[in-house]
């Protein structure tokens, strides 16, 4: 019989890939979880851990047990979710964390509208701003339920181990330019434009710790330039303001959009770019009332 404490170390250890990783998110010494490892093993009766040089890597064996722990651990969670709810009469709390124009424009419809009653079947809701790296890491952690992420088609990202995804849509990225300055270029009001054509521009660009400033520098790159940059800021608030008073162009994701204005011309893209944005949640806890909720919403209200 496996020991389901056993299961959640090597759950830990397959996400953080060293004993002593994985013996800081459990609390544990490191001969601790090395115990709890080559008990586990003998339990399994196979091999479920080798070494590579000095450090411990998962077998095929280990890995196919990891996919069945986390699935485990997340019905497991479900089911402790679901008695504490009914034992306290309490809703529940779902915790997200989101990117930054997630986190302004589609988390806050999870919260009712000023005067109305929360929806009685609703979780109580927690919001933490990441990009999708952070958003990724604390997921693994189990600091949140749910991570709202995006990728784009110039930068895919994989489902990180252990999670599952819900797919919530696809957002153009457009290029954005001060209107005299789409006059220069040549560039008719709504009419697509050519990145190419932007090869001398002066340059606006997203944070080098950021997926954005990646996608930029992949779309010029693809159009047969480096961008030179003028600006750096993680900030797209920042970086239409500076289009505005025409120090530069920049490629921005449609929800990270300003209200359409007289000092900014907006074009879609000849050859297209686009950013999809999705829900990741740890394997098996889709099933969480809460965290349910939550996903269905987001999706419903998205669709409509």
């Amino acid at each position: 019989m496996l020991d389901v404490r056993r299961l959640r170390v090597l759950a830990e250890f397959a996400s953080h890939g060293t004993v002593a990783a994985a013996a800081q998110a459990l609390h544990l010494t490191g001969p601790a979880v090395s115990q709890q490892l080559a008990v586990l093993e003998k339990e399994a009766g196979v091999q479920l851990l080798e070494k590579r040089g000095r450090t411990l890597h998962l077998t095929g064996a280990g890995q196919r047990l990891v996919d069945h722990a986390h699935v485990l651990l997340g019905n497991l969670a479900a089911a402790e979710s679901d008695l504490t709810a009914l034992r306290h009469g309490e809703r529940g709390t779902v915790r997200i964390a989101a990117f930054a124009s997630a986190a302004r424009t589609i988390i806050p419809s999870l919260w009712p509208e000023p005067g109305t009653a929360p929806a009685p079947e609703g979780p109580a809701v927690f919001l933490v701003e990441h990009e999708p790296p952070e958003a990724e890491a604390a997921l693994g952690r189990r600091e949140v339920d749910i991570a709202v992420t995006h990728s784009y088609s110039l930068l895919p990202r994989p489902t990180p181990a252990g999670c599952e995804h819900t797919a919530l849509f696809d957002e153009p990225v457009h290029l954005v330019l001060h209107p005299a300055d789409a006059a220069d270029y040549r560039l008719a009001p709504g009419s697509p434009a050519d990145l190419h054509r932007l090869a001398e521009a002066p340059w606006l660009l997203p944070g080098p710790e950021t997926a954005c400033h990646e996608m930029t520098q992949r779309a010029c790159g693809a159009a047969g330039f480096v961008p030179r940059a003028v600006a750096v800021a993680s900030d797209f608030a920042v970086l239409t303001a500076l289009v505005a008073r025409r120090a530069g162009v920049a490629l921005i994701p449609r929800m990270a959009l300003p209200a359409p204005g007289p000092s900014l011309s907006i074009h879609t893209l000849r050859v297209p770019v686009h950013r999809s944005i999705h829900a990741l949640h740890r394997s098996g806890t889709g099933r969480q009332p809460g965290i349910r909720h939550v996903l269905d919403h987001l999706t419903t209200t998205l669709d409509d």
